[in-house]
């Protein structure tokens, strides 16, 4: 399912950088440019780091390390 129209992020890729260590929506932002045209997908982007939050607590946020999405 798209999240971010604007851009084309489906929900799947953000789970998936999410997974791979990305877990603030400003790098997911950074990331994708999710967020910055209309802000219509914030609410479920934050909704979902915090539903992957609450389901993988042990993966470690990566800090500064470069992250490639596919």
């Amino acid at each position: 399912m798209y999240i971010c129209v604007c851009k084309a992020v489906t929900d799947s890729q953000i789970l998936t950088a999410i997974e791979n260590g990305v877990c603030t929506r400003k790098k997911l932002t950074h990331c994708f440019g999710i967020g910055k045209d209309c802000g219509k997908c914030n609410k479920e982007v934050i909704a979902l780091l915090e539903r992957r939050a609450a389901l993988v607590q042990s993966l470690p946020c990566a800090s500064n390390q470069p992250i490639t999405i596919i």
